[in-house]
């Protein structure tokens, strides 16, 4: 579901916001009304120490009426302490009608960060009846009073919107969600992003040479689909092409998950989810570099029709994998994409983004995503638009050693790594560079980030809006 919490900016100091219950004010800042404890006495008394995301709460009368004032730490004051900080007050504002907020004294860019941190917080994505619903609208009062700067905050809502809609398109269930969907989908954001759009169905991917597309979605009743979505300003010129994985649902195929490992599989597809948010956003936000988006998306079902282990695939182009296991599936798709990418779009720069690897989540854990790159100047431009934006990255290497680990003894690669080599992760981005041509290539591996105890991140989208913001 879009972001629900509406924002309106005020002029006036805190106490002018009366209709609402809950007021929120930086630590240490004059609320401009009388407390009847000094605050300074109330922060020491509740050992306050200032840190993002710590709230004290006490009740104040002011003009006859009873409000409780949160007391709201920033920490430093950088973007990732006051993304914590709006985070903590929506969260703590979960129910209400109205939360008016004093702004930190910041830069801009970090209170725009105050503002994505709380608009993310107050997304939900949820087919309940009942329960506490998202703060439903912020009154923003500016640190000092006069007029707002302008632009002040409004990339942070574009922002939020792009990542709520991954977040939804991650979130949804397979019982709705199947390629045809996603394509539907996309074409909707393309239409609202003023992008062309274009949908290659089975008979395309087929006249196309799309192998891995096809075999991956050979054993479901939901035929594949490959969604390309196109950035283009005028006198761009750069092109960037971006390639995500949208693996509708995913089984493991006949190689066959356990019931457990099924159960976060609606979100197999948030990279090609991150890639259609990111792409919605680029207009709005003055992208002047030509940006191609690529989603390949398949549901990988166990049936008579499925591929088996020992097939071996005809990519795009025409490499060919075979086939070890059929869990393995996300690269497959990605090859076909990454390949057309490199002989069809003739990009600068190819970036991709899959929830591609276990490996990689037990390597760095659920905060980390996973980067290899074959240029060193694509790998710190991005983990620096990682930093940023607060989806860090980590880099792990392209192991020359660990190529004979895929290779095969019928085709040009095996879709998984022979044992006696390990790394997981490493072997399945080895795979994909063999389809990604000589052009900068970078890989996010992001299985452990992507998904939260809550559902979907949308983990990818700031980081590339900024990396693209930034090119």
């Amino acid at each position: 579901m879009p972001v629900e919490t509406s924002v309106r900016r005020v002029e006036g100091p805190l106490a002018s916001v009366v209709e609402a219950r809950l007021w929120a004010l930086p630590q240490g800042a004059d609320p401009g009304f009388d407390t009847g404890i000094p605050l300074a006495d109330l922060l020491a008394f509740h050992e306050a120490k200032g840190e993002p995301g710590e709230i004290i709460a006490i009740p104040v009368q002011v003009d006859g009426v009873v409000r409780e004032l949160l007391l709201y730490g920033t920490g430093d004051g950088a973007p990732a302490a006051l993304r914590k900080a709006g985070a903590a007050l929506a969260r703590r504002a979960k129910g209400e009608s109205l939360l008016a907020v004093r702004l930190p004294a910041a830069a801009p860019d970090a209170v725009g960060a105050f503002l994505e941190g709380a608009l993310l917080a107050a997304y939900s994505f949820t087919y309940k009846n009942s329960g506490k619903k998202p703060v439903a609208a912020l009154a923003l009062v500016p640190a000092e009073e006069g007029a707002w700067p302008a632009g002040d905050g409004d990339r942070a809502e574009v922002i939020v919107r792009a990542v709520a809609l991954a977040r939804d398109l991650a979130n949804e269930p397979s019982v709705e969600k199947c390629p045809e969907w996603l394509a539907d989908r996309a074409a909707e954001a393309g239409e609202g992003g003023g992008l062309g759009v274009r949908v290659w169905d089975e008979q395309g991917l087929r006249a196309g040479g799309f192998g891995g597309i096809l075999a991956v979605g050979s054993g479901s009743a939901r035929p594949p689909r490959l969604i390309q979505l196109t950035h283009a300003p005028e006198g761009a010129t750069r092109h960037v092409v971006l390639v995500g994985k949208g693996i509708t649902f995913d089984t493991g195929g006949l190689s066959l998950k356990p019931s457990d490992g099924m159960k976060t599989m609606k979100t197999d597809m948030a990279g090609g989810a991150v890639v259609i948010g990111v792409m919605s956003a680029l207009r709005e936000l003055g992208v002047p570099v030509k940006v191609t988006g690529l989603i390949a998306s398949a549901e990988n079902m166990p049936s008579g029709s499925a591929m088996r282990p020992s097939d071996v695939i005809t990519h795009f182009g025409g490499l060919t994998s075979e086939v070890l296991n059929t869990d393995a599936e996300g690269r497959l798709v990605l090859a076909d994409a990454l390949a057309y990418a490199d002989a069809a779009l003739e990009p600068d720069v190819v970036v991709d983004i899959a929830t591609l690897t276990g490996a990689a989540k037990m390597a760095l854990g659920l905060r980390h995503g996973a980067l290899f790159a074959t240029a060193d100047d694509l790998a710190e431009a991005l983990v620096e638009a990682g930093t940023a934006a607060d989806e860090p990255l980590w880099r792990l290497p392209l192991v020359e050693d660990y190529r004979a680990a895929i290779d095969s003894d019928v085709a040009d690669v095996a879709n998984i790594g022979r044992g006696g080599f390990g790394g997981g992760s490493i072997t399945a981005a080895l795979f994909l560079e063999k389809f990604a041509g000589s052009r900068p290539w970078a890989h996010l591996d992001v299985a452990g980030p992507a998904r939260g105890s809550d559902g979907a991140t949308g983990y990818g989208v700031r980081l590339l809006l900024t990396w693209l913001t930034r090119a």
